[in-house]
């Protein structure tokens, strides 16, 4: 509403509208003015008056034809529109407030009774002027609360797609952008470590379901945790075997040596779960093959079901590592060997005749840590990584 408020008074007779202009003007109120009932529509669009009084009797078109075109109008705000006419036919008030009028007056009104009604329609005028006011504020609030609730829904999809293969931290981290979205094709230098447990295959042959799910329960429960515990990366884990790598999505400048520390701490967190299962009959034992150098890493598959995919020559030694490998070995190539010798202890393995290799390929089984890896929260006391767990 204007301050002071602005009133558009509308009447043929210039007389009339001198009258009625000084006295709203004594009551503080601006005054604008209208001769007719097409400059009346002209002049409630362009002067926005906080309330209109209208005359009925107007050549051309008459005051209940003009306050019908305005209500018609729904695109500017609501006005209160007061009828102030020598006509007291019951007909023209009917049709007057029928039109869309608030107030129906007749001449000569008495002047404290005109202002007294203008009053009250002001105060209807700034009452559905705050409600509007609220409505439009609801509705900028209700959208910015549909796209923040379609953003984090957004989120969180990405955030459960992405801890399918990161820790809950670095996924956490990329949907936030602290990390570059790494599920866009891209080339990246990485160690991969692929993992096995040795007798598998004759024991999920032998054993009963439950069995098998319960071994895979176990064994997925432990290695999860050392994964997560390095900041590995896991790409993929069907039933016993699986593949994990490191610097990516995330660069790390020790990304062999993690992968050394994390198969390290594998073998000794699995000791007392293989005794346990020894206990049951279970002959099953871990082994682990790394290798160090580039991958096409990204998005493998179709829309509806994607996985997140490393490919490239490394991730086949690897994965041949890892199948040379004997019980409690972890084979590591010599790209690997050379990131990290500076801290354990190797066996030459080889060279290996690996398929798909032209030639044999240098191998060693990591035999010890020379300095003590920090251990992990849940590593079995008894047990350090630095001890020997080689059975070649």
């Amino acid at each position: 509403m204007h301050t002071p408020p602005r009133i558009l008074v509308v009447d043929d007779f210039p007389a009339n509208v001198d009258i009625l202009r000084a006295r709203l003007a004594a009551n503080g109120y601006e005054v604008v003015t209208a001769s007719g009932g097409e400059e009346a529509l002209v002049a409630a669009r362009e002067q926005l008056p906080d309330l209109i009084v209208l005359d009925v009797m107007m050549p051309k078109l008459d005051g209940i034809e003009v306050c019908r075109r305005l209500r018609a109008d729904s695109s500017g705000p609501f006005v209160p529109i007061v009828f102030l006419t020598a006509r007291s036919d019951p007909n023209d008030v009917v049709a007057a407030l029928e039109a869309g009028g608030d107030e129906y007056l007749t001449k000569p009104v008495d002047h404290a009774a005109l202002v007294a009604r203008v009053r009250s329609m002001l105060r209807i005028k700034a009452l559905q002027d705050k409600v509007q006011e609220q409505a439009a504020q609801l509705q900028a609030s209700n959208r910015t609360l549909e796209e923040r609730v379609a953003t984090q829904v957004f989120a969180l999809e990405r955030l459960g797609r992405l801890k399918r293969f990161f820790s809950p931290q670095l996924a956490q981290m990329i949907v936030e952008g602290g990390a570059e979205d790494p599920l866009k094709t891209h080339r990246r230098e990485i160690a991969v470590v692929f993992l096995d447990l040795r007798g598998f295959t004759a024991f999920a042959e032998t054993a009963e379901p439950e069995e098998v799910m319960t071994v895979l329960r176990d064994y997925h429960l432990e290695m999860g945790r050392v994964i997560q515990a390095h900041d590995g990366t896991l790409e993929r884990f069907a039933g016993d075997g699986m593949m994990v790598f490191f610097n990516d999505p995330v660069p790390v400048p020790d990304a062999a040596a993690r992968a050394v520390r994390m198969a390290v701490a594998m073998h000794a967190t699995l000791i007392p779960v293989a005794t346990k299962w020894r206990k049951r009959g279970f002959e099953l034992e871990f082994s682990a093959g790394i290798a160090h150098g580039y991958a096409t890493i990204g998005a493998i598959g179709f829309e509806g079901r994607w996985d997140y995919g490393a490919i490239g020559t490394v991730t086949n030694l690897a994965a041949r590592l890892c199948g040379e490998a004997k019980p409690g070995q972890t084979l590591i190539s010599q790209r690997v060997l050379a990131a990290v010798e500076d801290f354990v202890e190797v066996e030459p393995v080889g060279p290996l005749p690996l398929k798909g290799f032209h030639k044999p390929v240098a191998a060693y089984n990591v035999v010890r840590t020379r300095a003590p890896t920090l251990p992990l929260a849940d590593e079995p006391k008894g047990q350090r990584p630095d001890q020997p767990h080689s059975k070649s």
